[in-house]
This record gives C-alpha cells, sequence and structure tokens, in this order.
C-alpha cells in the first residue's frame, strides 16, 4: 500500500500499490476533486456533496478495499470530469446524471461507509450550506 496525504483537507489517502486503473480512473485527482466541489457545491445540492464526501473519506480509509476503491475511483472520476451525460451547468438538472453515478457507486460500496465517514463528511458539507444567520428587526 502507498500511503499520500492530502494535508490541505486532513486525509491520508492510502493507495492500492499496483491497482491498474482504467482510462477513466485516471482521470481522478485529489485537487480535482476538491475544485469542483469547492466551485460547484452548493449549485450540485447537499445530496450531490454529501455523497461525494461519502466516497472521498471511504477512498482514503486503508481498510477499505482495492474493489472498492476502483469503484470509488470510477464515480469521482465521473463527477470531476468537465464532459457530462447531462452538461452541469444546465441548472436543475445538470448534476442528476453525477448523482446518479454517485448513489450507484454508494449502494455498491455501503458496507465500508462508516458512520465516522458520514460524520466527517457532514462537518465538511456544513461549510457550504450552513445558513447564514437572519437579520431580525
Amino acid at each position: 500500500m502507498e500511503r499520500a496525504e492530502d494535508k490541505e483537507h486532513g486525509v491520508e489517502l492510502c493507495l492500492v500499490e499496483g491497482l491498474e486503473l482504467k482510462a477513466y480512473e485516471r482521470r481522478y485527482s485529489h485537487r480535482g476533486f476538491w475544485a469542483k466541489l469547492s466551485r460547484f457545491a452548493r449549485a450540485a445540492g447537499l445530496e450531490v456533496v454529501e455523497k461525494a464526501l461519502w466516497l472521498y473519506y471511504t477512498l482514503a480509509a486503508p481498510e477499505t478495499p482495492p474493489s472498492a476503491k476502483r469503484i470509488i475511483l470510477g464515480a469521482l472520476a465521473y463527477f470531476i470530469l468537465p464532459l457530462d451525460f447531462i452538461p452541469d451547468a444546465i441548472v436543475g438538472v445538470g448534476f442528476t446524471d453525477d448523482l446518479s453515478v454517485l448513489l450507484l457507486a454508494v449502494g455498491t460500496v455501503a458496507r465500508y461507509i462508516t458512520p465516522e465517514v458520514k460524520e466527517r463528511a457532514q462537518r465538511k458539507a456544513e461549510e457550504w450550506f450552513v445558513e447564514e444567520p437572519v437579520a431580525v428587526g
């Protein structure tokens, strides 16, 4: 196992040495993931962001097996690709294809998504979706 650290996001990544990646899986990068999430989180919506973070943190977990990591890499690669089946710029429906892919991956690797992963994802998602205080009077 090769280890890398995503210091900016406080995650030690556990990569699978010798894992032969398919072309679309090679398109995934941690930098690309965070860039897309930071730029489009509000437009994508809480559910998309939450599922993407579940997968990201599950990918980083050393106990996640290589087979699950491949599925996650494929889903996250699709998420960050600039060309989608449904372009992200289409308001209201642009992220439905991304959500579908993420949900498919979540369903497939659900046994590896721990309560700790969900809690960490929720804390991170709150940075984009925290309600701003309403001025009264």
